[in-house]
């Protein structure tokens, strides 16, 4: 799904030069549960937005899906974002004001879907994170874990085939990251690509695969057992 070659971004700011990336290659295959950890500064945030096509690389070659990111057109970068990515932050980035069901509404606002189709991929995304209970709710009224599982919901209603989580637990205690993390384990089980950031060792668990940045190069990358069960999280 996703081939990599010599990845490298530099950040200018007054004619000063900071390398952040500094020759990142991998690969990652669909179907991968990756976790990609760090300390701060190490790049492992960048190289989650280059990957996701938040941002271009400096220099190097990136491959989604056997296409030249660098050879698209913003135009052609955002409609894969919007139909073959999902994204999940650590601030939730919900509108407080708006029930869950409008919340994961929102990728689906300029989609041509029909009216019934639309409220049935809504519905099962937030079955898929067993919030069903919670569709008319405002998400302000929500805990901390409960607004992180709409916003996977919100990640997976355009049925994406890869979803990026930037620090998905950063906010949240650990029973609720863990709810957060089983149900990413389920999600890949049932055949969707995680990619996610982190710095918490218990989350990275959950990954069958670890690739380690420090100082903005791949200092370890170990496939891995799964240690931790989704059924002993998801309540």
């Amino acid at each position: 799904m996703i081939r990599v070659r010599n990845l490298i971004k530099d950040y200018c700011d007054d004619d000063v030069i900071t390398p952040v990336l500094k020759g990142i290659s991998l690969d990652i295959a669909a179907g991968s549960f990756v976790a990609i950890t760090g300390p701060s500064g190490s790049g492992k945030s960048t190289l989650l937005h280059i990957l996701s096509m938040l941002e271009l690389p400096t220099d190097g070659e990136y491959f989604f899906q056997d296409q030249a990111v660098e050879a698209l057109s913003e135009t052609q970068r955002a409609h894969i974002r919007n139909g073959k990515i999902g994204f999940v932050f650590q601030a939730f980035n919900l509108m407080l004001r708006s029930t869950v069901y409008e919340n994961v509404e929102l990728p689906l606002i300029y989609s041509i879907l029909p009216t019934q189709k639309r409220k049935a991929r809504i519905e099962r995304a937030v079955e898929s994170v067993g919030l069903t209970d919670k569709l008319t709710v405002e998400a302000a009224k929500l805990s901390g874990g409960q607004k992180q599982r709409i916003a996977i919901a919100r990640a997976l209603v355009n049925e994406p085939d890869v979803i990026f989580a930037d620090e998905p637990t950063g906010n949240l205690d650990s029973q609720s990251g863990g709810q957060v993390m089983g149900i990413f384990s389920e999600l890949n089980k049932a055949g969707h690509t995680i990619i996610l950031v982190t710095h918490e060792t218990y989350t990275a668990e959950f990954a069958n695969r670890i690739i380690a940045i420090r100082d903005g190069m791949i200092a370890s990358d170990d496939v891995v057992m799964n240690q931790r069960q989704a059924k002993d999280f998801i309540k």
